[in-house]
């Protein structure tokens, strides 16, 4: 069973960058389809990035350009997928939250009920 942990917010300026971490103690990681969400104060949890154990990527349109995802599965006992924030705006303020599934075809996955392993939550900052 997969248990991200999320790891790298912060405080940061407009136009600066973060590098989330998001980590998982699990044999079977590499299989797993995992995405980036992130829920901003009084709106829903909104999808950001998706990358398919077997390689393809989609980002949300408001940060196509500006954030990559990738996934480190080096054959050692973390796991890590990445979200790379790169000329960051007050906008992208929120909580990011890590998420996993099993599950690699027939749900919509842009959707936060398409997985069923979450991590708590690391908060983003940008101020103006």
């Amino acid at each position: 069973q997969v248990q991200p942990v999320e790891s790298g917010g912060g405080l940061v300026q407009a136009g600066g960058s973060l590098r989330l971490s998001c980590a998982a103690s699990e044999r079977t990681f590499s299989t797993y389809t995992m995405a980036w969400f992130r829920q901003a104060p009084g709106k829903e949890r909104e999808f950001v990035s998706i990358r398919w154990a077997g390689g393809r990527i989609l980002y949300a349109d408001s940060v196509k350009g500006r954030f990559t995802i990738s996934r480190d599965n080096a054959n050692n006992a973390k796991n890590t997928v990445y979200l790379q924030m790169n000329s960051l705006k007050p906008e992208d303020t929120a909580v990011y939250y890590c998420a996993a599934t099993v599950r690699n075809w027939g749900v919509d996955f842009t959707r936060p009920m398409a997985y069923g392993y979450w991590g708590q939550g690391t908060q983003v900052t940008v101020s103006s």
